[in-house]
């Protein structure tokens, strides 16, 4: 899928998407990594080491896909750019700790830089009653798209 997108990206057939890549919800195995028990089974950990490690081997391999996508686009160019430079993609989870279903400090990763509209390289913590919706409508605004409001968002960010 995330070759199917980039593909996409470099041909202009869109500029927007959303991807779920993870099988949190469902009671598919990740076989393929040695792995017979689903996400959701594992992402309820209760801080046990041996189902904590089998949780970070599936979380590790989300991350190995996305930096790949990441590499592809930062080596295709489009025109005097890359798509990486084009791009403003959030990556990231609805929950902080799955074993108590905490959406606090959610783990978010921002990449691209949005035709230049973003400086990266950063680790930013907006703080704990900062609502994510506030960085979806940031992302909105520095590619010109202005809801005004989103969701339970109270502002822009400074990012």
């Amino acid at each position: 899928m995330f070759e199917l997108l980039a593909l996409a990206f470099q041909a202009d057939v869109t500029r927007v998407a959303t991807m779920l890549i993870g099988r949190e919800s469902s009671i598919r195995s990740y076989d393929h990594l040695g792995l017979p028990e689903s996400h959701h089974q594992l992402s309820h950990h209760k801080n046990d080491p041996a189902t904590l490690a089998k949780l970070v081997k599936i979380q590790t391999y989300h991350m190995e896909l996305f930096a790949r996508f990441v590499g592809k686009l930062r080596s295709t160019q489009d025109g005097d750019a890359t798509l990486l430079d084009r791009c403003l993609i959030m990556y990231g989870a609805g929950i902080a700790d799955s074993n108590r279903h905490t959406h606090d400090d959610l783990p978010v990763l921002v990449v691209g830089t949005g035709n230049g509209s973003l400086k990266g390289g950063r680790h930013i913590d907006y703080g704990k009653d900062t609502p994510v919706t506030n960085l979806l409508l940031t992302m909105l605004d520095r590619v010109h798209v202005r809801p005004g409001r989103l969701g339970d968002s109270t502002g822009l960010l400074a990012i």
